[in-house]
């Protein structure tokens, strides 16, 4: 999809979506322990990403905008960790759906951070 088509809060869809994601993965894995205990973790930081993105958009400046951005890009990269030690059984099915929502964990963290790196330089700038 070109740019000029995006939509201002088409981040905020994709965080959700990938929350949603997150919690139809989970009620699939095996219930080990370990597993449960990985899970909550795996559900506070998925909900955070999207949660963090829409305080940063509606934030009261810059510097809460940066602080909810900055939130953003660390919980994505919890969420990958998270989804990293999560056991699937050797299910290939929830190994394929682990992997995308991996993906998606790093793709969301390296979006949040460029945009703290170009908010962050234009902040200087002006």
């Amino acid at each position: 999809m070109p740019v000029t088509t995006l939509k201002k809060y088409d981040l905020e869809e994709r965080t959700e979506a990938f929350a949603d994601a997150v919690r139809y993965f989970l009620k699939r894995i095996p219930l080990t322990f370990a597993n449960i205990e990985d899970a909550k973790q795996l559900l506070r930081s998925s909900g955070s990403v999207a949660a963090n993105y829409i305080e940063a958009n509606d934030s009261l400046g810059t510097k809460d905008f940066m602080m909810h951005i900055k939130i953003c890009r660390k919980e994505a990269k919890e969420s990958g960790l998270w989804l990293r030690l999560i056991d699937v059984g050797g299910n290939t099915e929830l190994e394929k759906k682990r992997s995308l929502l991996a993906q998606e964990a790093k793709e969301l963290m390296l979006i949040c951070a460029s945009i703290f790196r170009n908010s962050d330089k234009a902040a200087t700038v002006s």
